[in-house]
């Protein structure tokens, strides 16, 4: 709407415009004869019938002045009868012309329009001429005052007209957007925010339009994402279950059977044991503290200092499953994302399990 006033307020102005200026133009046009017949049968002094017709255009509330001149250059007809009489030159000292208009409609041999500078005036020069020769040339200044007026008046009927069409059509306009756009926008918005990572479910009413159909890809890519998800978690899954078969293959050959042996992840979950763990629990998902008991400071402080030496063994003494063994452990891996740690217990030399 505010880009339409300001193109309308254009189309205004500049119909407005146009319209004042031809209308001064035309209107002396319409007394050209009379004024060509007075300057070539009295080329010096004004006509009664010249004087009748500027007394009718300074009456034009459009013309605010009005300026005649001769063949010669001189003053024929001014509303101050002082400059009446006049040369061109003399006059234009007193009085210098707002712009060029003048000139060049006397170069053009065509009526000329120019906007005064700062000011709400145009100056329109029309010149008379004879078989191709300048005889005579009338400069009035107009006013825009009327344009602007009528402007105005026009601007004020668009911005109620506007108003109106606004109120008549805003309102269902509004309510529309709302039930059909806004509300599914926020009800799909409260969907997206309660989806829940555990089954990615969108849950939203079927609607056969385009928010139905954003909310059907939504749908379609949470349904992907789920089965990503679930697919690394498979494997993840695959890949514990392998690896605690290639542990326990692997230490049930290389370790005695006195001896005892658990390996743990980069969380310290226990992914292999070769004994059964108190409780009945099974190797899976189990802390390493569920099964040490966190009294065991000397254990701990073991598998600490293994952490801090990588791929190096540490050894020492602790007491596990009520027994005084030596332990040994050693953390392999080069980033926290992927490591392991293997601790041994074995009895001492000479001591019997």
């Amino acid at each position: 709407m505010c880009l339409g006033g300001v193109f309308y307020y254009n189309l205004f102005k500049w119909t407005f415009d146009e319209k004042l200026k031809q209308d001064i133009i035309e209107t002396v046009k319409v007394y050209a004869p009379t004024m060509r017949n007075g300057l070539l049968k009295s080329p010096q002094a004004i006509s009664f019938e010249e004087w009748d017709i500027m007394q009718a255009l300074a009456k034009d509330e459009r013309i605010a002045a009005i300026l005649y001149l001769s063949r010669a250059g001189k003053v024929r007809w001014h509303k101050e009868s002082r400059f009446i009489g006049r040369s061109w030159d003399e006059f234009q000292k007193d009085v210098p012309p707002p712009t060029d208009a003048i000139g060049q409609a006397y170069l053009a041999k065509l009526p000329k329009v120019r906007q005064v500078p700062k000011e709400p005036f145009y100056e329109i020069a029309i010149p008379f001429s004879v078989r191709g020769e300048i005889i005579g040339i009338i400069d009035v200044l107009v006013s825009k005052a009327g344009a602007d007026v009528l402007i105005g008046s026009a601007m004020r009927k668009y911005i109620f007209g506007a108003i109106g069409v606004l109120f008549l059509l805003g309102l269902p306009l509004y309510f529309f957007f709302h039930h059909y756009v806004i509300s599914p926008m926020e009800t799909l918005r409260d969907s997206v925010e309660t989806i829940s990572l555990k089954n990615f479910d969108l849950r939203f009413p079927s609607k056969k339009d385009e928010i139905g159909d954003l909310a059907g890809a939504v749908s379609r890519l949470l349904g992907k994402m789920k089965m990503e998800i679930d697919g690394i978690i498979n494997r993840d899954k695959k890949y514990k279950d392998a690896e605690q078969k290639w542990w326990r293959s692997l230490l049930t050959t290389i370790v005695p059977g006195k001896e005892y042996v658990i390996v743990v992840d980069e969380n310290n979950n226990i992914l292999y044991a070769n004994f059964e763990l108190s409780g009945g629990m099974d190797a899976k998902n189990i802390h390493l503290l569920d099964v040490v008991d966190g009294q065991q400071q000397n254990l701990l402080r073991l598998v600490g200092q293994a952490f801090e030496m990588p791929n190096r063994p540490v050894e020492g003494e602790t007491v596990f499953r009520n027994q005084n063994l030596n332990v040994k452990v050693l953390h392999v891996g080069e980033s926290s994302e992927m490591n392991r740690t293997l601790i041994m217990f074995y009895p001492k030399p000479g001591i019997t399990i």
